[in-house]
């Protein structure tokens, strides 16, 4: 189960450690449901990591069912090739709170007219997550567009919009 919430911004937040920054690519094979690849590339020491992702997702606001796994390269480019569209670039970098929680600010689609900001806190509990107050880690100012469970505010949305419309 995935418990997140999310929220339009505008750059990088100023004064969290941060704990490490991936480049992505990701495209939809369908969006409802989800079903999503993704490959991330995480350079921390030097040292560069890519990995492959095949994720599940079903529909939902606050919380859903999300199924997440590694992939093979090769099935990977197989499936790129099948769904014959511009992958989506984005810029993640993660960010720790002081209370705990990781803050993944991302980049989409940089340097294109449709290029936008967006961050997401993910959580152990429903009652968690709607008890937290960006206030609480002096955040109110950064995080003050929420858009968790708006229609039209997710991933896939922005994949019909710019790769298939």
């Amino acid at each position: 189960m995935e418990i997140e919430r999310k929220w339009m911004v505008n750059g990088w937040p100023e004064g969290l450690p941060l704990e490490k920054e991936e480049l992505m690519r990701q495209g939809y094979v369908t969006v409802v449901p989800t079903v999503r690849i993704r490959e991330e590339r995480t350079v921390t020491e030097g040292q560069q990591k890519t990995e492959f992702i095949l994720c599940f997702k079903s529909a939902g606001g606050l919380s859903r069912q999300e199924i997440e796994f590694p992939i093979e390269e090769e099935n990977f480019r197989r499936v790129e090739e099948l769904i014959a569209r511009p992958l989506i670039p984005k810029l993640r970098r993660t960010y720790l709170l002081p209370d705990g929680h990781r803050l993944e600010v991302n980049h989409v689609d940089e340097g294109e007219p449709t290029e936008f900001w967006y961050a997401e806190i993910e959580y152990d509990t429903e009652e968690e997550a709607l008890a937290w107050k960006p206030e609480s880690d002096e955040l109110a100012a950064f995080l003050d567009d929420e858009v968790t469970g708006k229609p039209g505010q997710s991933m896939g949305a922005y994949w019909m919009q710019t790769r298939v419309m």
